[in-house]
């Protein structure tokens, strides 16, 4: 019994204890752009630097049949500024946050798409738009569905068409519209290009949940200006989740039942072997 509900509420302590890292990390990062204006110039080279890489970079996905993770498909121009040199303040891989409130996510952006990555966070797919806005571009953003110890894309199947998230990257906000959302089948290859003329991003994960033999793709556009309610969430602390007390009051409730059960057997128990000692003994005596 205790090692069933040890099973069952496992996931709910260890997907807590994730997401008190993830708000920690976006808290630590996003704070060192928020509170210093001393590096207004670098972070304006900084973003200067990623729209140029944008430029040289001819950008673009691809989703290959039966394939658990999109693909990146873009190549750079001669020249160009390395990926992992951009958008990388503090050597760490952080690039920026993710918050979609509507669906309870809220995330750090690493660069690439490692399965150490995408144990922690979301990874942005290398070979698509560096996530800093401007028509032409698609960033593509994926992480995980269905781990035990943290909830990442969980959600991503309930998006609907109108809802604004955002990404926050140095000390910029980009809000972004959702109007298309596709559920790609697994022996489908799927392309993900940018528009000429748009501003899009797409979070990518696998469907349905606990199977993951489909993947869905949410495709976004973003909005002028950014909304000031959307622009306050993104550059506000992040909220620390809330503990699951409910998982502890039922640790100590099936706790409770293990001891009264193990108790009340053992009395039984001792019973019984008593009144067994008090027949041998009868029938000892009677002999």
């Amino acid at each position: 019994m205790i090692i069933g509900a040890g099973i069952f509420l496992y996931p709910h302590v260890a997907s807590w204890f994730s997401q008190l890292a993830q708000s920690k990390v976006i808290d630590s990062e996003l704070v060192i752009f928020h509170e210093n204006t001393d590096q207004e110039e670098a972070i304006r080279e900084e973003l200067a630097a990623a729209h140029e890489y944008n430029e040289a970079l001819s950008s673009g996905a691809i989703y290959e049949a039966n394939a658990n993770i999109a693909l990146g498909s873009g190549s750079l121009a001669p020249g160009a500024m390395g990926y992992n040199e951009l958008l990388n303040e503090t050597g760490s891989g952080f690039m920026g946050r993710l918050l979609y409130e509507d669906l309870g996510i809220d995330l750090p952006i690493y660069h690439g798409t490692s399965d150490d990555i995408l144990l922690t966070g979301v990874g942005h797919l290398e070979g698509t738009s560096l996530p800093v806005g401007r028509k032409g571009t698609r960033s593509v953003l994926t992480a995980h569905r269905g781990l035990p110890e943290s909830t990442l894309f969980n959600n991503l199947d309930k998006a609907e068409v109108g809802d604004i998230f955002s990404v926050t990257v140095l000390d910029e906000v980009y809000a972004y519209q959702v109007f298309e959302i596709k559920v790609i089948n697994p022996e489908d290859t799927q392309q993900i290009l940018p528009d000429p003329d748009r501003d899009l991003m797409t979070l990518v994960t696998c469907t349905p949940l606990g199977i993951n033999t489909h993947r869905i793709l949410v495709t976004a556009e973003r909005i002028y200006p950014t909304p000031e309610a959307t622009e306050a969430a993104a550059l506000a602390t992040p909220q620390l989740p809330h503990f699951p007390w409910w998982t502890v009051i039922i640790a100590v409730i099936v706790i409770g039942i293990g001891v009264y059960v193990w108790r009340d057997g053992y009395r039984l128990a001792r019973i019984a072997q008593v009144e067994s000692s008090d027949e041998t003994i009868e029938s000892t005596g009677s002999e």
